[in-house]
Formats: C-alpha cells, structure tokens, sequence
C-alpha cells in the first residue's frame, strides 16, 4: 500500500501519512465492505482515491489534466529499442522524469493492474482519454529509455 502511495505521490512522508488514513478509513467503514473483491484490491482502491486527494490538495494535480494533446508527436515505434539488459532501475528513473498524468495512468494500468474501465473511472475521464494518454505515457517512457540506451552505448 505504501509503494502504490508512494509511487502516485513521489513523496515518502506523504505516502506514509496516505497509507495510515487509508487503514483509518478501511478500519471506521469496515461495514460498508461487501466482499465483493478481495479485501486488499479495496484497500488499494481507498489507498489511490486518498492519494489522488492528496496530489489535488498540493495543487499539483492541475498538471494532471489528462485532455487529448493533438500535437504531440514521438516517433519512437522507428526507432530501435532492445529491451536485453534494461534494468528496473532504469525504468523506475524513467517513469519518474514523466508528466504527473503520464505517470499516474502508467502507475495504475502497469503496476497496479487497473484495466482502461477502472482507471476512467478513478481518474473520472472519459475511456478514449485513458487509452491516448496510456499510449504516449509508454512512448515517452519507450524515447527516455532508448535515449538513456545510446548515452550508455556512447559511454562505452
């Protein structure tokens, strides 16, 4: 729960303080739990609903406005990119250079495991919003990944 926090914050002490309102807040609505999914996919949804809180409350989520940008263009699919010897860390340092929005989705869709539907309605925008944005979140993290590829290979 705290990494799912943290990771949608990027704040530790914040991630820890949104963790314990969410087993408050687990703990005080216990009754209103039905059992229709596992007790701890509704723990995580609580978790990401109060994390998602937070980023609005630091004003940081008016960068998260998750509208169609037409004239965004990354041509990343030609260009080759191996994936042999990619590294968690790299991904993590990538993912954390993404726009607020970019990271969000990628966040819930990737490492969460949220489908499109879910991650519409707890972001609430619209199916097709979630499908774009997914789409160029991955080809930004595809262009900072192949660019720290050959800064690596001309190191070498």
């Amino acid at each position: 729960m705290f990494n799912t926090a943290h990771r949608i914050l990027k704040d530790a002490f914040e991630a820890e303080d949104i963790m314990q309102e969410a087993f408050l807040t687990a703990f005080t609505k216990l009754k209103m739990y039905k059992g229709e999914v596992a007790f701890g996919a509704w723990l995580k949804r609580i978790v990401i609903n109060k994390s998602l809180t937070q980023l609005k409350k630091n004003k940081r989520y008016s960068d998260l406005k998750m509208n169609i940008q037409v004239n965004e263009e990354l041509d990343v699919e030609e260009q080759k990119f191996h994936f042999s010897g990619l590294q968690a860390s790299q991904v993590l340092e990538a993912m954390n250079r993404l726009k607020e929005n970019y990271r969000v989705i990628l966040t819930l869709h990737l490492i969460e495991g949220y489908d499109y539907e879910e991650i519409s309605e707890i972001l609430q925008i619209s199916n097709e919003n979630v499908r774009t944005t997914l789409s160029r979140a991955k080809k930004k993290i595809k262009t900072f990944l192949s660019e720290a590829q050959q800064i690596s290979a001309h190191e070498k």
